[in-house]
């Protein structure tokens, strides 16, 4: 008798326990393995899991059918919710162009190692496009030209998970129409180099570019400040005596 109420007890008390851990949850399709943006969902590319009722998703896919044959505009990790934010629009067939904002093109940016910021200008960065050409005048200007300018790829590599710098010899930009028409000039009267921004700087500048006379133009001294060498001088230091240093009050 006692050993049937004490198994009894038991099982409440695993009842109560599994009623205490349980947790809400609802079906979520994630990515089965890491997918580079531009992939095609297929078959086999998804997975359905529980996915905690309190965790905050936006627009998350719940059956994997819904979405085969669409494009993912940016790359999906590893167990990592399909949103419908990470789907390219309905009829796109996948590539660079899965990236591309409406109203937008894509245009491609030879460049060196030394133009292309070293290599450190990485997918998903944005930079301002400068000129160095020659100006109506005959003077040989340097001017930033373009603004924010989103970069797509490095090469014909688009990945945004890379982070280490790489030398290529290419890089491909998001601009507008007009912009890209801007460049298709700049580089045909002039070389084009890239300048890396931050990628929360929003703000806009207006530059005259620099010339040769800028350049080599004599820089004004400010005469209030005092330079390190001058005020370190000894004998600009009334608290260090000959042969002894007075304590300063």
């Amino acid at each position: 008798m006692s050993l049937a109420i004490g198994a009894g007890a038991v099982a409440l008390a695993l009842h109560w326990i599994a009623q205490r851990t349980e947790v809400a949850s609802t079906k979520v399709v994630v990515a089965s393995r890491d997918l580079m943006f531009g992939t095609q969902l297929r078959e086999g590319m998804l997975e359905v899991i529980d996915w905690p009722a309190s965790g905050t998703l936006k627009d998350p896919v719940t059956e994997p059918k819904q979405i085969y044959q669409r494009v993912i505009n940016t790359a999906i990790l590893r167990g990592e919710p399909v949103l419908a934010t990470k789907l390219a629009p309905l009829g796109e067939k996948g590539g660079l162009s899965a990236l591309l904002h409406e109203g937008t093109r894509a245009v491609t940016v030879k460049v060196n190692e030394i133009v292309g910021v070293a290599g450190f200008a990485l997918p998903g960065n944005f930079v301002d496009v400068m000129v160095n050409a020659t100006d109506k005048s005959g003077k040989v200007i340097s001017k930033i030209v373009l603004e924010r300018i989103l970069v797509l790829a490095l090469a014909q590599d688009a990945s945004t998970s890379e982070t280490k710098p790489r030398l290529v010899n290419a890089v491909t930009l998001e601009v507008t129409p007009q912009q890209a028409e801007q460049i298709d000039l700049a580089r045909s009267v002039g070389s084009l180099s890239l300048v890396l921004r931050s990628q929360v700087d929003m703000g806009h500048i207006n530059t005259t570019g620099a010339s040769m006379e800028d350049l080599f133009k004599q820089p004004v001294v400010d005469k209030t400040t005092p330079t390190r060498s001058s005020s370190n001088r000894i004998s600009d230091r009334p608290e260090i005596i000959r042969g002894s240093f007075k304590t300063l009050e």
